[in-house]
């Protein structure tokens, strides 16, 4: 697996929905790959962390702010 693969499946990992031959080779991937499994690690804290915040207690420039970051960040990879 390639590390623009990995990034690809990111999502279905973590949620648990892989195939079991592609989940072995992601974690195959990640066993070899230090920056990958920075990057999943990285993706399991923000996600962790987002799921504290309370949306409708943010201003709008955090807001803004934040939704700009997603917005951007597959083409930062």
């Amino acid at each position: 697996m390639t590390c623009a693969e990995l990034v690809e499946l990111v999502t279905a990992f973590l949620d648990g929905a892989l195939d079991p031959e592609t989940e072995r080779r992601f974690v195959d991937h990640l066993a070899v790959c230090d920056g990958c499994d920075i990057y999943v690690e990285q993706l399991r804290r923000t996600i962790a962390e987002a799921g504290q915040v309370e949306p409708e207690k943010l201003s709008a420039e955090t807001r803004d702010r934040l939704l700009e970051a997603f917005r951007a960040f597959p083409r930062e990879l």
